[in-house]
């Protein structure tokens, strides 16, 4: 169904009675509502005293110049369309009124249908402007803040130096177990940078085979492989002036690391079918949860492009070492969780704090975040009692605990079992423990796992 014409509230600011008396009728005839004023003075009170959508400006206001309002205007407004009406004569006028914020522009004379398409457009851009709002503010619903608050010396310093390279140009390289929240980190990146109204994307380069990450990064020409039907820009194009995160970059196969290098170096490249070399303005961040100098001296890894990658480094802390912060943490995602399930909480009990803040969380954020959005959901109570928490979470009385006298097996055992359930494979969970996956077979079988 098509969108309900959307009335306006417009301001019309113009020192010929004639032409404020036309510009009003003719709106007014399609249900919007009209305020018309002759002079600056009028222009500026009325827009600090009401709301405009859309403002009609003279760019000869009697002895003030049109081009000034716009700029005051916007500045009672940021969100104000100003659409400029100027004699034929002075259209280049028109074109520095654009420059200093006006949507559009109509000449004298005008015609009714010429002020209604005009007025048309700027309702088909407010309404647009309405629906991406609405989309991010569902983002925001979906997916929590990533929150700079912290109490923890590491995380701080990870955060101040984010901030003091933002402005920069130089690529970051953001290092951190799975799940600590890298990805988070490098969109607050491009948020405080002067990139931040451009264009932000993610390659994840775990997930795609060489081929695939290859167009996926840098794009490819129609018929360049079977299934290549039509021409692909690539991220790296559709990030023009905006930053590329390269998430897992480890994960980059070798053949495909010498022409990303040459992209972070040069900030050239060609498409897969294609012999042009263009050349792109993309700030690059890369994120990584393995080791990088051990992948280079296994032949893995480009040590060039691991240098090159390197200029920054940020590494970000597990959250079992970030004890101070894990209750504070917990609060928010509660609070977020529960409006997404319209809910209002409490809290916790003491006893669901003590479980929180004493267990390892071997999947971090990541898994911080699933187990209150569990509780969110399951809870009958307003306040989340250790009841509510996974049984992995809560220590079981029965269970041994750290600096219990114990054999150290028992508690390894215990461990080992925390970390396997909190994780998606058996790699990974071997890269939590800092063992090869045969070690943790070989465990697994000694301890009947």
């Amino acid at each position: 169904m098509p969108d309900t014409p959307h009335t306006l509230k417009i301001l019309i600011v113009d020192d010929e009675i004639n032409i404020r008396k036309t510009l009003a009728v003719c709106l007014e005839t399609e249900g919007h509502g009209i305020v018309a004023v002759s002079n600056f003075e009028d222009a500026l009170s009325q827009a600090a005293a009401k709301t405009f959508e859309l403002a009609f400006v003279d760019l000869r206001l009697g002895a003030a110049d049109g081009l000034d309002l716009i700029p005051a205007l916007l500045a009672k407004n940021p969100e104000l369309k100003i659409i400029v009406i100027t004699a034929y004569a002075s259209i280049d006028t028109a074109v520095e009124a654009m420059r200093r914020g006006a949507t559009d522009y109509i000449p004298k004379p005008f015609t009714p249908a010429q002020v209604k398409l005009a007025v048309s457009k700027v309702a088909e851009i407010l309404s647009l402007e309405r629906k991406v709002s609405a989309l991010q503010d569902d983002m925001g619903r979906l997916n929590p803040a990533f929150d700079v608050s912290t109490e923890c010396p590491k995380m701080q310093q990870a955060i101040m130096t984010a901030r003091k390279v933002a402005a920069s140009d130089a690529t970051v390289l953001l290092r951190g177990e799975s799940g600590t929240g890298k990805t988070a980190l490098a969109r607050m990146l491009h948020g405080w940078s002067s990139r931040t109204h451009k264009p932000y994307g993610t390659v994840s380069c775990p997930t795609l085979s060489s081929e695939l990450l290859e167009s996926e990064l840098f794009g490819h020409a129609k018929g360049a492989f079977t299934g290549a039907v039509r021409d692909n820009q690539g991220r790296i194009a559709a990030c023009e002036g905006g930053t590329l995160l390269l998430d897992e970059i480890g994960d980059v196969p070798l053949p495909l690391q010498s022409k990303l290098l040459r992209f972070i170096q040069d900030r050239e490249y060609e498409r897969v079918g294609e012999y042009l070399t263009r050349r792109a303005d993309v700030r690059v961040i890369a994120a990584t949860n393995i080791n990088l100098e051990q992948a280079v001296a296994e032949g893995r890894f480009r040590e060039d492009l691991f240098y090159r990658i390197n200029v920054i480094q940020i590494d970000i802390p597990p959250l079992r070492e970030r004890q101070e912060d894990i209750a504070a943490l917990a609060q928010r995602l509660l609070i977020f969780f529960g409006r997404c399930n319209h809910r209002l909480f409490n809290g916790f009990t003491d006893d669901a704090l003590r479980a929180l803040q004493s267990y390892a969380w071997p999947g971090n954020i990541r898994e911080l975040r699933n187990v209150i959005e569990r509780a969110a959901i399951l809870c009958p109570v307003d306040t989340v009692g250790a009841e509510h928490l996974p049984a992995g979470i809560v220590p079981d009385a029965s269970q041994p605990r750290l600096g219990d006298p114990v054999p150290l097996k028992q508690i390894e055992q215990q461990h080992i079992r925390r970390v396997l359930a909190a994780t998606k494979s058996l790699q990974e969970a071997a890269e939590v423990l800092g063992i090869d996956q045969a070690t943790l077979w070989r465990k697994r079988k000694d301890y009947g796992i």
